[in-house]
């Protein structure tokens, strides 16, 4: 079994494993910038195959650093980034991710846009958890009964630590890594956005500066690479924009003001 200690993260999972579960594999693989760790049951599954899906897995998620790098000078991404290369020639991955950031920013209000960052086109608040999404897929496909993919604190899961249960996940408070804001349920994609982490990293589109209005937004829903891009731009809207989550169906927000108190849309999945 390959095992490996948990990655620390915004959104966290609360309690351990159960015997009741079966067994359960966990990998950590360094990707993006950033750790992506692995928690699969593996349940009735072929073992040999669980271990192959996850090879598959991280080769999913290095292709994707690899085609949407912007630190990467030769990447695709980077390529097109300075007109090196037009769209057509690009690799295919390219036109799937900004047909969904134009979705993304159609949904978001705009709070979420790619094309309207001061360094140019710079789709990276999606593309982690789109690549995260095709990693949980390879999972799935070997018929493990339960994973979790944590891609540096956004996360992709399906079933449960045991049978009838979702994953719970903890979202840390803003200002002490050590306490959680809240506990939820995951229904499939957990993204939690913050600057306590790097700073101030966040731009708004609107104005093109490093601002937000709150302290931390998290967004639940069934696709991580959505529920990333929103988490994006709720950072930027602030309580504000937990009206444009809501109207987005399966989707819920949650934000913590920069006075620490916190609101939700009416079905966040939160259970403490």
């Amino acid at each position: 079994m390959l095992t490996a200690e948990p990655v620390s993260s915004e959104p966290v999972p609360v309690g351990g494993p159960s015997p009741a579960s079966g067994p359960v594999v966990r990998r950590v693989h360094a990707v993006m910038g950033t750790r992506v760790s692995f928690e699969v049951r593996v349940g009735d599954a072929d073992p040999g195959a669980t271990f192959v899906a996850l090879a598959r897995a991280c080769a999913r998620l290095d292709r994707a650093d690899a085609v949407f790098s912007t630190w990467k000078p030769n990447s695709p991404m980077s390529l097109l980034r300075r007109n090196a290369i037009v769209l057509e020639n690009a690799p295919a991955e390219m036109a799937e991710v900004l047909e969904l950031c134009a979705l993304a920013r159609d949904l978001s209000g705009g709070s979420f846009d790619p094309w309207r960052l001061p360094g140019g086109l710079d789709p990276t608040g999606l593309v982690k958890g789109w690549a995260a999404d095709r990693a949980l897929r390879e999972l799935r496909s070997a018929g493990v009964s339960a994973a979790m993919v944590n891609a540096g604190g956004d996360l992709a899961t399906f079933g449960g630590p045991e049978p009838a249960t979702a994953w719970r996940i903890g979202v840390r408070d803003p200002w002490a890594a050590d306490k959680l804001a809240c506990v939820l349920e995951s229904p499939g994609a957990v993204a939690t956005s913050g600057c306590y982490g790097r700073g101030n990293h966040v731009f708004d589109p609107e104005t093109g500066l490093r601002e937000t209005r709150c302290s931390s937004a998290t967004v639940t829903g069934a696709e991580l690479w959505l529920a990333d891009a929103l988490a994006t731009g709720l950072l930027v809207a602030g309580e504000a924009g937990l009206g444009v989550i809501d109207a987005i169906d399966g989707y819920e927000g949650y934000v913590i003001s920069e006075s620490g108190s916190a609101a939700m849309t009416g079905s966040f999945p939160i259970t403490l």
